[in-house]
């Protein structure tokens, strides 16, 4: 073993004994589902409003017990499970300090969503302000205004995209529900043109024969004389003719 070797490792047994938490926060990286590639943060910071301004205070969380350390001991936080990939980031803004849970399927997220409905009309919060955006279930606790909580809840958006690597195995399907919606929109465009076409058919014929007629009794109104077509005289029986 060279020198290099004996001292790092010397050094590594004595930070272990000077600090064993370091150890341990060295030996358990973030873990999260999604991670960028441009700097390693688990993607789920950066789907906070404004992420790089409330970096300082963000906190990720994979576990119940980090959850309630971050936030304290909440009821509404005993309905949110870790199983299966949960994950949560928090950060304080002015409009109060922001929770965002991500399941990792949506009926995991209608769930939660349900138990904490249940949870709110049963022993309601005035500090707590909640509401579920795709697969994210939000939270604004401690939030002094009501609006700008509303508001900050409003910002945030979920934003999942799912790419196959392979053929796609619904690709038939959105072949179906493609062709049935254009099959769907032509037929409705194609009546509706017809039932245009025959009103302003209709409409126009009414004005038509209106002009037509006025302009018949305008030159009955003017005629001295009557005749048929092959100039033969008749009897004046309906006082037309002279």
């Amino acid at each position: 073993m060279n020198r290099f070797a004996l001292r790092s490792s010397l050094f590594l047994f004595l930070l272990i004994l000077v600090h064993p938490s370091a150890w341990a926060q060295a030996s358990t990286p973030v873990r999260s589902q999604e991670i960028s590639e441009n700097d390693g943060l688990p993607v789920l910071i950066k789907h906070l409003p404004d992420w790089q301004d409330v970096r300082s205070s963000t906190v990720f969380i994979t576990n119940s017990d980090d959850l309630k350390n971050t936030l304290g001991n909440r009821p509404v936080l005993d309905l949110i499970d870790f199983s299966g990939g949960t994950e949560a980031v928090a950060a304080n803004y002015p409009a109060g300090r922001l929770l965002i849970v991500e399941f990792a399927t949506p009926q995991g997220s209608v769930d939660t969503d349900t138990r904490i409905f249940s949870h709110i009309a049963a022993s309601p919060e005035p500090v707590l302000h909640y509401r579920r955006v795709g697969n994210y279930n939000v939270f604004v606790f401690d939030s002094p205004d009501e609006n700008a909580a509303r508001a900050l809840l409003d910002q945030v958006k979920y934003e999942k995209a799912v790419q196959w690597l392979g053929e796609d195995p619904f690709l038939l399907q959105k072949f179906e529900r493609y062709f049935i919606n254009t099959t769907r929109d032509i037929f409705i465009s194609t009546v509706l043109w017809i039932v245009a076409c025959l009103g302003l058919a209709a409409v126009s014929g009414v004005i038509a024969g209106y002009i037509f007629f006025r302009i018949r009794e305008q030159r009955r109104a003017n005629w001295q004389r009557f005749s048929d077509a092959g100039g033969l005289t008749r009897l004046n029986l309906d006082e037309l003719s002279e």
